[in-house]
């Protein structure tokens, strides 16, 4: 039954519905208050099209204005005369966006930040700590007579080595722009300046991606990691590329698993050549130092 047919429990009155309150009629009781409301919460004004969206995007800090400015969208049921107004408008509005030297410098960076955070396959919460460190960076004057194409770069990969991503600057500079040289400068100097919480990378961290690019089976994979805590246990890690020790391991556990891997193959994979495979390799071949 409906609310105007009901009685009340009280009196066995009749309730009467108004507003948003069930109110008997003959001694007042409040039978049913606050109302859900199952229907949409969105209502359009235009009798051409219902369009349900009424909020835009979420705020991002991979956007110079955080994604809080106006769109202008396309609709393709507008005059030509309209269309061409409309074209207009939009080129004039993205050129006020940009309001200063700086701004755009955010632009052109944050682009080419997300190019490389889509090119590495990286995930979304490097793309937004490699943005705020460009604005760090901006913020203490780091990019006085260095690339942009660098700095963004050298965000990319600083934001891998604080989140614990396995990448080399080797994989950040075949994706990015700027050359070695130009992302090891905007690094060193993000690092000295802002002193990033970062540490030596684990070799362990490359094991499963150059375990599946060599295709490797899983228990190869664990042998090469025992091998790892082994090199640095007896410290042989020390002072050595990571991606070069990972490499030499995954080649060792290998060989013992009488599995064809050539050293090549395995430094071409890691960015590393034979010869520093070759002597991490080495020195997992002697025998292991006495306790």
């Amino acid at each position: 039954m409906s609310s105007d047919q009901a009685t009340c429990s009280e009196c066995g009155g009749r309730l009467r519905t108004a507003d948003d309150e069930t109110v008997c009629a003959g001694c007042g009781l409040v039978v049913d208050a606050d109302r859900i409301d199952h229907g949409p919460e969105w209502r359009s004004f235009n009798d051409s099209q219902t369009n349900p969206e009424r909020t835009g995007a979420p705020l991002t800090v991979a956007r110079h204005d955080r994604g809080l400015s106006t769109e202008i969208g396309y609709d393709s049921g507008l005059s030509e005369r309209r269309r061409r107004q409309f074209v207009r408008l939009r080129r004039q509005h993205n050129r006020a966006r940009i309001r200063s030297k700086r701004e755009r410098n955010q632009v052109y960076a944050f682009t080419e930040i997300r190019r490389i955070v889509s090119e590495e396959a990286l995930p979304t919460q490097v793309r937004d700590h490699a943005c705020s460190l460009f604005k760090s960076a901006q913020k203490e004057s780091l990019l006085r007579g260095r690339s942009l194409e660098g700095f963004a770069a050298a965000c990319v990969y600083a934001a891998c080595r604080i989140e614990s991503l396995s990448r080399t600057v080797e994989e950040t500079v075949a994706a990015a722009k700027a050359d070695r040289a130009e992302l090891q400068a905007a690094y060193d100097a993000l690092n000295r300046e802002l002193g990033l919480p970062v540490g030596p990378t684990d070799p362990a961290e490359y094991l499963p991606r150059y375990a599946a690019d060599l295709d490797l089976s899983a228990a190869i994979e664990q042998r090469a990691r025992e091998l790892v805590d082994r090199t640095q246990t007896e410290g042989i890690a020390n002072g050595r590329n990571p991606s070069g020790v990972a490499a030499a391991c995954l080649y060792t556990a290998a060989k013992e698993h009488e599995v064809e891997l050539t050293q090549r193959e395995a430094a071409n994979t890691a960015s590393v050549t034979p010869v520093t495979l070759r002597n991490t390799f080495q020195k997992l071949g002697a025998e292991p130092a006495v306790q």
